[in-house]
Parts: structure tokens; sequence; C-alpha cells
């Protein structure tokens, strides 16, 4: 049982230790409740955001790309497609706001950022490098809970919890960034190019604090022969 207990705590110290992804993606290989990827953020107060991320997947059902849940709010900052639809949807402390017919093929790399700021309550998104118009979310909520909890994989319906084989993610996600700021086009324009962008400082896909739980890869991202 000791032998059991000090290899648990040395596996959770290595897993707090931040690890530079360049070149590589998680995989999601198959449909669970107990699969997915627990992200820590540098700090949790924030007033803006940027998130950014790029994605592949062959999914014709719903799905969530990203889920960011308080204690108070479940969808404190999620992404999340709605298949029936067709539309990406931007939450904010569980309002949200919906993007009709977003062009997104199947087993394709997409680009995706979703900024918002508290000061107006609006939410933007931008898929691969093409911007939205702005929408109202909610305004004056800014992020001041501790309790962050931060999920790739799982769309969280409870703080940590609840979560929904029929919304899980399958397929691969890369180039996580999270930014306490919203960026310029410019900016995004570079992410979205993979050229010279300043990593995100609250998430930062070069130095990634993670655990990851049940069966979750990480690999090396394909690369097309020419």
């Amino acid at each position: 049982m000791m032998r059991s207990l000090l290899l648990l705590g040395l596996l959770s110290a290595c897993s707090a230790v931040p690890q530079d992804l360049t070149g590589k993606v998680f995989t999601f290989p198959q449909s669970s409740t107990s699969s997915y990827v627990r992200l820590t953020a540098s700090h949790t107060q924030f007033a803006k955001a940027t998130l950014c991320q790029r994605f592949m997947t062959d999914l014709r059902r719903d799905h969530g790309l990203f889920s960011l849940s308080t204690r108070t709010f479940p969808n404190g900052l999620l992404i999340f497609w709605d298949e029936p639809n067709k539309e990406m949807e931007v939450h904010v402390r569980d309002k949200k706001a919906e993007y009709y017919k977003s062009d997104i093929k199947l087993n394709m790399w997409h680009s995706l950022c979703a900024t918002w700021e508290s000061s107006n309550g609006l939410v933007q998104l931008w898929i691969d490098g093409q911007p939205s118009i702005r929408k109202y979310v909610a305004w004056g909520t800014n992020f001041t809970e501790s309790q962050l909890i931060i999920i790739l994989g799982q769309e969280q319906d409870s703080h940590g919890g609840s979560f929904d084989s029929k919304q899980c993610f399958i397929g691969m996600m890369a180039d996580v960034h999270m930014w306490d700021y919203v960026l310029s086009p410019c900016e995004i324009q570079a992410y979205v190019d993979d050229r010279n962008f300043t990593p995100g400082n609250m998430l930062n896909w070069k130095a990634l604090e993670f655990q990851i739980f049940d069966k979750v890869l990480i690999e090396d991202k394909q690369m097309s022969c020419h």
C-alpha cells in the first residue's frame, strides 16, 4: 500500500510540472465519460479573455471543445458545437452567443479563437481566421473565483463533473492558449498562421500544466508530405 501511495504521489508531482507540447496533440480516441484532460491556469481572476485552440474531428453530434467551470457557473467559459443547428456556441457564465452555420469541415484541422470582455459583455468568434460579428452575452461579470476547473474532452454540467458521453469530444486538439486580455485581429491571425505570436499568459501550450484522465494520448502532430 505504501509503495502504491508513493507511486501515486510521484505521478501527481510529475503531472504538475509544465510541459512543452510544441508539435504534439492530445488524441481523444473514443466516446466515454472518463477520458479528459484537466488544465491548470497560471491565474484564475480575469475581466477579459481570449481562448485559442486547434482541433480535428469527424463527429456529427454535439460536443464540447473547451470547458471552464466555476462553483457558481458550470458554463463559466464554454465553446460548444451544436450539431442539429450547425452552430458554434460561446457560453460565458451560463449565458451564450450562437454563431449559425459555422463552416466546420470534418477530418480537417481548424483554428478557433473566442474573445470576451466584461466591460461591454461582447464575445467574438474567429474560425480559421475569419471573424464573426460581435454579440452580447453578459457584462460586468469579472471572474474572481479561485477554483476554476478547465477541461478538454468533456463538457462540465457541474463543477468538475456530470459528463455526458453524447457530448464528449473525439478527435485531436493542439495549441491551446488562453490570455487574460483580448488579442488584436493581427495577433489572432498570427496564431492562425502559427507564426511568431505571444503565448497565452493563462494557458500556454509551450509550458502547459495538465493532468490526463483515462484514455487520452499525447502524440506527434501528423504533418503533410510534400
